[in-house]
């Protein structure tokens, strides 16, 4: 079948399911997705140093059943977009993973599942009357051709090393292991070799004796000096791989608050963990999808890793951050949007903390700290510092104005900003009032003059910041040798 053009390097704002339609069949080699959580909680975060506010619930009033036929209706277009040879990583916890685990079952079928991966996300947790809950559940399904697989590998355990690799000589440190496993066997390998039979003693040689004759003549080959002990051959430590990685992943921390990667995001998953499935289920040039991207780890891990991407959340405000996150690490120019809000009924569309954050946003500012009880403050002008409020509404009136001004004076505010739809005749004259009777400048700004190119004159101290900055991030590294693992294990 010949795959239609994708286009790569692409954030889409909208729902993941629409988003999805459009992409053509059989076009994406690995997918990664970290949907809403079946847990009913609601998360409410300040973003970074920004204090971007994100809330979302993960709650689902219709219960379990409502949740997994939401996900059907996605992973049946995933299925529809993954390349025969391609994978699928579903990012669950342990709430519906059971109930996931058989949609995947049903849309894949049982033969594409591959693995169930446990991730240890957090060290120390407390529960009453339970075990306490560390891990995540990751589905790991592949499709009906063979799948494309590159093994990873990590460092021996220092008890492991010291039981086993406990020899050294000029070339390294190095562990002995058998030259005649049992079974016999026919041809070269169950002939005789220096005077040893194996097939009298139920083995085999593990190389053939001409093979023998060469490691014996490296000095690859320990004899026993004394007794019948067999031949053992040296394994030296810098030519292992490491050990083959499991299902149960103990190695990669959660993010904590001092990560030079963190955003705040509440559900941000460390680089680490993208970088680990990437690297096991893509190659170089190929492109990774992430239908719900968050706060963007998945794209800038492909990015660095040097696969090409698709990111897409229904979020202004993720989406955002993603842009501003993806421009650090790429060329800006390769990156394209789709979706963002920009036009007045757009916006009016967003849900209230959406529209909050990208009202805040155009002023490069900060939110307010306290999420209830604010007095009506919703955060802070770039720099300076003067209040923001916002009102996703028509015709703010009097009584908004009112409540604004005896926010800035228990805050020692003279100016500030009140952003809305459209403004009544009322509250412009309060206004006025406020400023010859009170010395109290208000600032009223329609959603249209915040859609021009050119933010107005009456928010003097933005000057030409138009972008949001970001915290640094660390590249990711390429990925580490077998020999560096060791290294890196041994000197730990």
């Amino acid at each position: 079948m010949t795959v239609e053009y994708i286009e790569t390097g692409v954030l889409y704002r909208e729902d993941n399911l629409t988003a999805l339609s459009r992409l053509p069949e059989e076009s994406v080699d690995l997918i990664y997705l970290d949907p809403p959580f079946f847990s009913n909680r609601k998360y409410e975060v300040i973003w970074g140093d920004e204090a971007e506010v994100r809330s979302f619930e993960d709650r689902w009033e219709g219960g379990i059943k409502h949740y997994t036929d939401w996900m059907r209706q996605r992973v049946t277009q995933l299925q529809r977009v993954l390349r025969p040879t391609g994978s699928i990583y579903l990012h669950c916890d342990p709430h519906a993973s059971h109930y996931l685990k058989i949609m995947m079952d049903e849309v894949f079928t049982p033969s594409a599942f591959r693995s169930e991966i446990i991730w240890k996300r957090t060290g120390a947790h407390g529960a009453a009357k339970r075990f306490a809950p560390v891990h995540d559940v990751i589905l790991y399904y592949g499709g009906p051709e063979q799948t494309l697989w590159n093994p990873q590998f990590h460092a021996y355990r220092k008890e492991y090393l010291a039981s086993k690799y406990k020899y050294h000589d000029s070339r390294g440190r190095y562990r002995l292991i058998t030259l005649v496993p049992p079974g016999t066997r026919n041809g070269e390998t169950g002939k005789p070799w220096r005077s040893i039979d194996p097939t009298a003693k139920g083995m085999h040689w593990r190389y053939p004796p001409s093979k023998l004759d060469d490691l014996d003549r490296d000095g690859m080959i320990v004899w026993a000096t004394r007794g019948e002990k067999l031949p053992q051959l040296k394994r030296y430590l810098n030519k292992a791989e490491g050990v083959a990685l499991q299902d149960v992943w103990t190695d990669i921390p959660p993010l904590n608050s001092q990560a030079r990667e963190r955003l705040g995001y509440p559900t941000q998953k460390p680089e680490a963990l993208l970088a680990r499935i990437i690297r096991a289920s893509s190659n170089k040039g190929d492109t990774i999808l992430d239908p719900f991207c968050g706060c963007g780890t998945t794209v800038s891990v492909a990015e660095q890793l040097g696969r090409n991407w698709i990111g897409i959340d229904i979020s202004t405000t993720a989406v955002g951050i993603m842009k501003a996150r993806m421009a650090r690490i790429s060329d800006a120019r390769k990156i394209k949007v789709l979706g963002l809000p920009d036009t007045e009924a757009s916006l009016h569309g967003l849900k209230p903390f959406e529209f909050q954050n990208w009202v805040i946003q155009k002023f490069v500012g900060t939110h307010s700290p306290r999420k209830s009880g604010d007095m009506g403050i919703d955060g802070y002008s770039f720099m300076v510092g003067h209040p923001i409020q916002v009102k996703r509404s028509d015709k703010v009136g009097r009584n908004v104005v009112d409540n604004f001004e005896t926010a800035m004076r228990r805050g020692g505010h003279d100016t500030g900003y009140v952003v809305g739809f459209s403004f009544t005749r009322d509250a412009r004259e309060e206004v006025a009032r406020a400023r010859w009777d009170d010395h109290l400048e208000i600032r009223l700004l329609t959603v249209a003059d915040l859609l021009k190119p050119k933010l107005p004159d009456r928010i003097p101290e933005l000057g030409s910041v138009t972008e949001l900055p970001m915290p640094a991030s660390r590249p990711i590294e390429a990925r580490p040798t077998a020999e560096e693992l060791i290294r890196s294990d041994m000197a730990g």
